[in-house]
C-alpha cells in the first residue's frame, strides 16, 4: 500500500519529549459500521490542543484536505504529522509536498506512538460514542466539543488549559 514511510522511531527527539510545540496527531472517529461522514481530530503534543473536524467522507481525500486546511490556518507552525496506516492516509506524499510537513507513520498496533491523539479520541468519545451518526451532530456541537476539550484543566499541562498553552506558543 505505502512504498515509503517514516517511523515514529527516526522522528526528531525533541518532537518526543513534547518540548516543540508544532508536532501534530492525527486520526479519524467513525460513527461505526455505517458509512457516511466522519471527523478527524488533530492533537498539538506540546499543548495538547484538539481539534475535531467534519470530514465529509472516510477516504484520503476527505483527510487530505482536512490536513490542507490546517496546514493553511498554521502556516509554518505546523512542523510534523504523526498518524496511523488507515486508509485515510494514503495520501501522505500529497500532504508532505504541499504542505512541506513530514508524516510519520506509528508503527502497527502501538497506540501508545500516538498516545495523546488516543487519550483526547477517548475523552471525544464522551460526545460521540460510537453508533452515533456523525451527520447527526450540527456545526455548532462540534464547536461546544472543540471548547470542552480544550478548556478545561490538564494534569500534564501543570493545570493549565490546552488553549491557553497553545495559545502561548502560536505568539512565539
Amino acid at each position: 500500500m505505502y512504498t515509503f514511510y517514516s517511523r515514529p522511531k527516526e522522528r526528531p527527539h525533541k518532537v518526543e519529549t513534547h518540548q516543540e510545540f508544532g508536532h501534530f496527531e492525527a486520526d479519524t472517529v467513525l460513527s461505526g459500521k455505517r458509512k457516511g461522514q466522519a471527523v478527524a481530530t488533530f492533537v498539538e503534543r506540546k499543548s495538547r490542543l484538539t481539534i475535531v473536524k467534519r470530514l465529509h467522507g472516510r477516504d484520503s481525500q476527505s483527510m487530505t484536505q482536512a490536513v490542507l486546511e490546517l496546514a493553511s490556518q498554521l502556516q509554518d507552525k505546523l512542523k510534523t504529522l504523526t498518524v496511523d496506516h488507515g486508509k485515510e492516509f494514503a495520501n501522505y506524499q500529497a500532504i508532505e509536498q504541499l504542505t512541506g510537513t513530514q508524516v510519520y507513520f506509528a508503527h502497527a498496533y502501538s497506540p501508545h506512538e500516538r498516545g495523546s491523539n488516543e487519550n483526547r479520541n477517548r475523552v471525544l468519545r464522551r460526545f460521540i460514542p460510537k453508533g452515533q451518526a456523525i451527520e447527526e451532530l450540527s456545526d455548532r456541537q462540534l464547536v461546544q466539543i472543540n471548547w470542552y476539550l480544550n478548556s478545561r484543566p490538564i494534569k500534564c499541562l501543570n493545570w493549565h488549559a490546552p488553549i491557553e498553552i497553545f495559545l502561548l506558543n502560536l505568539r512565539h
